[in-house]
Formats: structure tokens, sequence, C-alpha cells
């Protein structure tokens, strides 16, 4: 009995000695807990990056290891938010991100909210330690890209070739790709009829232009397809085809008309002065039937005429029996169509007499004088020298 209570009491006294040594001894963290203090997330990366309502997608979150000899191994990673809707399954399975070494965690994600600013919840749990959890921001926007027509004829004319500049810009906070304009209508024909713009960044504004002959008045229709991300959008805008007269074009116009005959041929001079507010080009005038062209100047080309500007010609042609000719002068816009109008340009009242003599009139004139003056004068030296 003695003995039980030596051996009891020597128990005791190792037993409160061993507590001791606990209480009074330093704590040590362990080496996985200090290893998970330097795991980070690297970067959170969505995809796309600005979402539409009910857009589908992907946020990529990026975890380093800051740890340069230490791996540490997790078994959880997940992500939870109101304004999205994660599709894919949390990672349930255990893996080791080794020193220095990035693991990237990928969820798919629907946008399942209005516009404004959202921050999905993501938690990465650590096989010894606590769970590191990191907000990633995302931002869901439903403004579309936006068509602008910067310039366009006020009318139209059957058949006549006119040009749209249009433009496409992306008013969004990210870019957007394979940027499509179709362009239709009914009774229209355009030139090109599908304009490829590719990618449009945030802010960017793209050039479009496009040519259209109408055969009728209708409305031509412009859609813009688009995709922010994987996820197809569009927008659309109508534009009316009216016909009528365009109050801006050229329109040149022939003046300070001269006629005269010579020996049958026919020469008329003049200017053609630009009234428009555009360029006139090409411009030409020439002689029609019953007038026959004859050379030089069969058909005569002024050439440019710029709004305000002037410029002379003239054409020269053999007519019979004719009082008045038409002239035509024709010219072309900048979309390459051609315009023609007539005036008639009467040419009975021109004598002929002095063309039959084949010597102007005012000359032989002032010959006659000259030579009468040169007569009197010699007869009046003869007289006084005989007195």
């Amino acid at each position: 009995m003695k003995t039980v209570r030596i051996i009891s009491l020597i128990c005791l006294v190792l037993l409160a000695g061993a507590m001791v040594g606990v209480v009074s001894g330093d704590y040590t963290t362990p080496e996985s807990i200090v290893a998970a203090d330097k795991v980070y997330v690297s970067g959170a990366t969505y995809n796309p990056a600005v979402f539409f309502p009910w857009d589908k997608g992907t946020l990529t979150i990026d975890v380093t290891n800051g740890n340069t000899a230490t791996g540490v191994n997790v078994n959880h990673a997940a992500l939870s938010s109101d304004a999205i809707i994660i599709t894919s399954r949390p990672y349930d399975s255990s893996t080791s991100i080794g020193p220095a070494q990035k693991q990237s965690f990928i969820f798919s994600v629907i946008a399942n909210g209005l516009d404004g600013t959202y921050y999905p919840t993501f938690s990465l749990s650590f096989r010894d330690a606590d769970s590191l959890f990191y907000r990633a921001m995302v931002k869901i926007d439903d403004t579309p890209l936006e068509i602008t027509i910067l310039d366009k004829p006020d009318t139209f004319s059957a058949g006549k070739k006119k040009t749209v500049y249009a433009q496409v810009a992306n008013p969004r906070e990210n870019s957007v790709r394979n940027v499509i304009l179709d362009v239709s209508g009914t009774g229209i024909t355009t030139t090109p009829s599908r304009v490829f713009v590719g990618n449009v960044a945030s802010g960017a504004k793209v050039p479009v232009n496009f040519s259209v002959t109408a055969d009728q008045p209708t409305t031509l229709h412009l859609l813009l397809n688009y995709d922010n991300g994987d996820n197809p959008h569009s927008v659309n805008m109508d534009v009316p085809i009216t016909f009528g007269v365009d109050k801006k074009r050229a329109y040149p116009v022939i003046s300070n008309v001269k006629v005269k005959n010579d020996a049958g041929t026919y020469h008329i001079t003049g200017d053609v002065n630009n009234a428009g507010l555009e360029n006139a080009n090409t411009v030409m005038v020439t002689s029609l039937a019953p007038a026959i062209p004859q050379d030089p100047y069969k058909t005569y080309v002024v050439g440019a005429l710029k709004p305000d500007d002037f410029g002379s010609f003239e054409v020269t042609f053999s007519a019979t029996t004719a009082e008045n000719i038409p002239l035509q002068l024709s010219y072309k816009d900048a979309d390459g169509n051609v315009y023609t109008s007539l005036q008639d340009v009467k040419i009975s009242v021109v004598s002929t007499a002095a063309a039959s003599t084949g010597l102007p009139i005012i000359p032989i004139i002032a010959a006659i004088v000259i030579l009468a003056v040169f007569i009197g004068g010699w007869i009046l030296y003869l007289k006084k020298s005989k007195k």
C-alpha cells in the first residue's frame, strides 16, 4: 500500500510539472499557418470585362503562393454572389500550390442584375489554416453601341448613286468584337451591303461609308451586330430615303453667250458658272442636232468648277436651216453620277454677209477710210503745188 501511494505521488508530481511546462513555455505557430498567410489573390479577370444584363461569361481568379520554399495545400474554392449566377461547380478537390507558383480558378457566370457594380466573394480553404476571402468587382451595363449618320444627301434621285457617311461608336467601358454593319432596303442597291468593322475599343469611333442607289422612295435599314465576349448583341437604325431636288448639289449655268458665223461654221462662246454648293466635275459643253459638231471644238471640256467658280467655253458646228441650236451642258458629282441640261441658242439673226467675202467688215471699212483720206490729202497737195 505504501508503495502504491509513493508511485501515485510521483505521477502527480510529473503531471503537474508537465502542465507547468506547457503553460510557462513559448507557443509555436504551425508552419502551415505561416505559409498560408503568404498566399494571396494576384488577379481577377472577367470575360467580358463589363456584362450586359443576362450575359454569360467567366471569372478567372489567380491565386499566388508568395512563399519561396514552401508549398501550400488547398482543398476548396468557391464563388458566391447575389448579382451574378454561378453556373459552374466549386473546386472541391485538394491541390497544392508550389512555392512562388500561381493557380487559376475559373468560374462560369451569368449576369443576373440591373445596371450597377457588384462584388461577388471568392473563398479559398486551406487544409491546416483559415480560409482566404476576396471580393471580385464586376460591372453590369446595358449601354449599346451607337450608329450615327454624319452626312447624307437631303434627297435622292432614281438610279443615282449617293454616298452616306456613317459612324460606329462604342460608349461602353469595355471593347467589343466582331462588329458588322448590314445595309439593306426595298428598291435599294448598296455598295457594300455588309461592312466588317472588327474590334471597337472603349470610347472609339469608327467611320463607315457606303453608297446607296435607290429606285424608289423607301427606307434604308442599318443593322449593327457585335459580340460582348461570346454574347451576340445588335442595334438597328432606319434612315428615310426621299426623292427630290438636292439643294446642295452643283448647279452649272451657261451665260454670256455669243454667236459668230465664219464661212458657214458657227462659233458659240460663253461662260459656265457653278451656282451650286458642291463641286461640278468634268464640266463639258457640246452642240446637239440639228447642229453638226465641227473641229476644232466639237466638245469643249471646261473641267472642274468649285462653288461660285466659272470657266469659258467655245463650241464649233455647222447648221443649214436651223434657227436655234441646243447646247448640252453635262457634269459629274462626287459619286460619278452624270447630270445634263439643255439651253437653246438663237443663230438665225447672225449675219453671214461678211463671212462670204472671207474678210472682216471693220478692217475693210477702216482701210477704205484711210485710203480716202490719203487720196484727198494728195489731191490737195497737188493743187497747192500748181499755185
